[in-house]
């Protein structure tokens, strides 16, 4: 559920939170 929240959150918010989005998936990948 997480994995595709992410994945439609990423090419939504990738104009500006590419980052914040970077960030928060490797924190997930990790858990």
């Amino acid at each position: 559920m997480g994995k595709a929240k992410f994945a439609r959150t990423k090419p939504h918010c990738n104009i500006g939170t590419i980052g914040h989005i970077d960030h928060g998936k490797t924190t997930l990948t990790a858990a």
